[in-house]
């Protein structure tokens, strides 16, 4: 197995990208590794921390995609960016791409230059929201305008990656409103919620609001990407805010401090849970192979996890379940298409369908 690493993205690139690539190729001896970048930069960077370069290759990319450059830029302007010969070499002759760089240019370079499964208008970003109990959230930012087929279709691959990356037998679904009741929302998320209560293959469980989500209320909760990354960031500020409270408050006098060491073990223990690292980064659900999102602000142990969870999704087969619920939605439509035709559905019929 093949694994493209974008080492120049992101907040902390390279020296964390570096730092964790080395790490990942200890732990998985078998996979290789390959970075994408200047390499000069690289491999100063890893002579300066003492990081061994012997197991992990380097592919030359002369410029970097910054966060204010535009999502375009990636098959325009900087085609030779780290992340766009990453994916032009995830395209040609790999298994997977992680990256820590712009969103909004990975989407596009992705669905570009790697194509979605066939069957897939729009790959959605899903991302783990790091409860104690975890959400699976989709879309997270990907997809800004959204129509309800959309979002029947990244729950359902959701449900298939769930599956196969957490072992869930039934993933429930839950699609994110501003109330419980089905009538609840605009015209999308009314007209979203009958269509996933009537696909048989997504285990729904109705509407989700925004203060049941800590709870878990469901496995995958679906909505708009505009919407999801707005939850997703909000979150990932709450935990951060909390923590802060936290060590504030142990922080105040010696009496304060000696309860922080009584209660030490516990607290770390639930800031692990809370570790949006623990899981990597997010993948580009329907994409022909992996494409793996990382935060922004990835250290060496969220890259090491990142490269992981490529692995795992490369290894354990997504992307054949989900171009099998394609074929079959496929048939379904060509079959009511032909039934329409006959005359053995009348088109109100063919439209509820």
């Amino acid at each position: 197995m093949r694994i493209i690493i974008d080492a120049m993205s992101g907040d902390n690139a390279p020296l964390e990208t570096v730092k964790g690539a080395a790490e990942a190729a200890t732990v998985f001896p078998d996979v290789d590794i390959v970075l994408t970048g200047n390499r000069k930069i690289i491999e100063r960077v890893a002579a300066q921390e003492g990081i061994s370069l012997s197991r992990i290759g380097i592919i030359e990319a002369a410029s970097v995609i910054t966060m204010r450059d535009e999502p375009n830029c990636v098959v325009k302007g900087k085609k030779d960016s780290s992340m766009a010969v990453g994916l032009l070499e995830l395209k040609e002759n790999a298994d997977a791409f992680v990256s820590c760089g712009n969103t909004g240019a990975l989407q596009v370079g992705s669905t570009l230059l790697i194509r979605a499964i066939k069957g897939i208008r729009r790959p959605c970003l899903a991302s783990i929201l790091p409860f104690p109990d975890p959400v699976m959230l989709v879309d997270c930012g990907a997809n800004v305008n959204v129509v309800p087929d959309y979002l029947v279709t990244w729950a359902e691959m959701a449900t298939i990656y769930m599956k196969k990356l957490f072992g869930m037998k039934n993933p429930t679904v839950g699609l994110l409103n501003n109330g419980a009741e089905e009538h609840k929302g605009t015209e999308i998320e009314i007209e979203t919620y009958k269509k996933l209560t009537e696909e048989s293959a997504i285990n729904f469980v109705g509407n989700v609001e925004a203060c049941d989500i800590p709870f878990a209320p469901c496995d995958i909760l679906v909505t708009d990407g505009f919407t999801g990354n707005i939850v997703l960031k909000y979150s990932e500020g709450f935990g951060k805010f909390f923590f802060k409270t936290l060590k504030g408050m142990y922080s105040q006098n010696n009496r304060s401090r000696l309860s922080f060491l009584a209660m030490k073990g516990q607290i770390m223990d639930l800031k692990r849970q809370f570790d949006a690292s623990e899981y990597g980064g997010a993948p580009l659900l329907g994409l022909s192979k992996p494409v793996i999102k990382a935060h922004g602000s990835s250290d060496a142990k969220a890259i090491r996890n990142a490269v992981k969870q490529a692995i795992n999704y490369s290894k354990t087969g997504v992307n054949d379940e989900i171009a099998k619920m394609t074929a079959r939605r496929a048939a379904e439509k060509a079959a009511r298409k032909a039934a329409q035709e006959k005359g053995d559905i009348n088109d109100k019929e063919a439209e509820n369908e």
